[in-house]
């Protein structure tokens, strides 16, 4: 097997004729969840023969250059706004700018033969990239991580945005394919009239790299956050308006009295300023936040966890899949989720029974199942946890998929 960036990969059968062009607003150096994903692809992928280039945002940065060359994967970025801090007007500004300069750069780099892999940040950046796929003769894939307008419909009521949608569904219809993410979101690509043989479901992973760290190595954050001692609940991630938070402040208004268990928030997001202020009036002591940590302290911030909350806003359940959850098990640590109980995501933590799910109203219940946690069955779940995180460690799974996909 040939290495590649200090990897392993495996040989391809056959050198593959073409590119894969991916279309994302951020990549490698940038760190949201989209970004670490698709660097985590693009490299396996261009490992195993492929010629990759990637078309994402320019940050700003200074030394950042417009073009560049990294593990084989040929980087293009597009200039634009970075607004986003200013609000819906600044975010839309953001979305429109970067989906010019990407659609123009792939109008000048795709060739016939070509494949296009558009994913969903921007929102409907595919309906573009099918556009000149077409135009161009190259095959068009959509990457969807989230189901939009529908995701914004139900965070934000705007039912106009629906309006986009014939738009998305015949983008999505005359694409050569479709991977999401699970059955609940495929199950909507069907619905939306997307033939059953173009859909793949193709789970994400945990962050290349991402085991589970010695017992000690998160004893300096623990100290540092004042947390020795304490069993610790976790919520790590974006803290975005699609994630059902308020539920995590009420169980730990229940267990303020309880002087070994410890809440912390780890991340940034649209919800961060309003939970602090609530968790400030409820007077709860035993709630912090920090801030988003670096991937490369991402290992030993989700070890210092004894227990892992991920949660989805009812309603939503069909339109995202956390991907935190797989970097949880990769650390060997157990779950409980908060959210409608009939999702798969659900379905998922019971079955590999490293988990426990409940609905949003059972906020007392879930503070009994953490006071009553005992150490037998949290080593149980932890154990459970590190089997099916080492089955989703890494994108080599996932490369398999888009592997099989890009050359049929």
């Amino acid at each position: 097997m040939p290495e590649h960036g200090g990897r392993l990969f495996p040989m391809s059968p056959s050198t593959p004729s073409g590119k894969i062009v991916f279309l994302n607003r951020f990549y490698w150096p940038e760190e949201p969840a989209t970004a670490q994903l698709l660097a985590d692809l693009a490299e396996e992928l261009a490992g195993r023969g492929w010629r990759v280039r990637v078309i994402a945002s320019h940050s700003g940065a200074a030394g950042i250059p417009a073009q560049e060359t990294r593990h084989g994967v040929e980087i293009r970025r597009v200039r634009g706004t970075r607004w986003a801090g200013s609000g819906v007007a600044g975010k839309a500004a953001d979305f429109a700018t970067f989906s010019l300069g990407a659609l123009w750069a792939l109008m000048l780099s795709v060739r016939r033969g070509d494949r296009v892999v558009a994913l969903t940040d921007p929102p409907l950046l595919g309906i573009g990239a099918w556009v000149v796929a077409r135009l161009r003769g190259a095959r068009m894939f959509h990457w969807i991580q989230d189901i939009y307008p529908e995701i914004a419909v139900a965070l934000t009521g705007h039912r106009w945005l629906i309006a986009t949608r014939p738009w998305r569904n015949l983008a999505w219809r005359r694409a050569d394919g479709c991977v999401t993410l699970g059955s609940d979101m495929a199950s909507v690509l069907h619905e939306e009239g997307v033939r059953e043989e173009k859909i793949t479901v193709s789970a994400n992973w945990a962050p290349a790299g991402l085991v589970t760290p010695g017992a000690a190595e998160s004893g300096p954050l623990r100290a540092a956050w004042n947390l020795e001692g304490r069993f610790v609940v976790a919520y790590s991630g974006n803290l975005g308006r699609v994630h059902d938070l308020e539920p995590i402040l009420e169980v730990a208004a229940l267990l303020r009295n309880e002087p070994r268990v410890s809440f912390v928030f780890i991340g940034s997001g649209a919800q961060r300023d309003r939970l602090r202020a609530l968790a400030e009036a409820k007077q709860l002591t035993n709630v912090g936040f920090h801030d988003a940590q670096p991937r490369r302290d991402l290992a030993r911030t989700l070890a210092l966890a004894d227990l892992h909350l991920v949660t989805l806003l009812p309603g939503c359940e069909r339109l995202v899949f956390p991907s935190k959850l797989y970097g949880i098990a990769a650390v060997g640590r157990p779950v409980i989720f908060v959210g409608p109980k009939e999702s798969a995501l659900a379905r998922l933590v019971e079955r590999e029974g490293f988990g426990r799910a409940f609905g949003r109203t059972e906020t007392s219940q879930i503070a009994e199942a953490i006071r009553s946690l005992g150490a037998g069955e949290l080593a149980a779940m932890a154990a459970r946890a590190d089997v099916f995180g080492r089955d989703h460690r890494g994108p080599a799974r996932a490369a398999d998929d888009w592997d099989r996909l890009l050359r049929r």
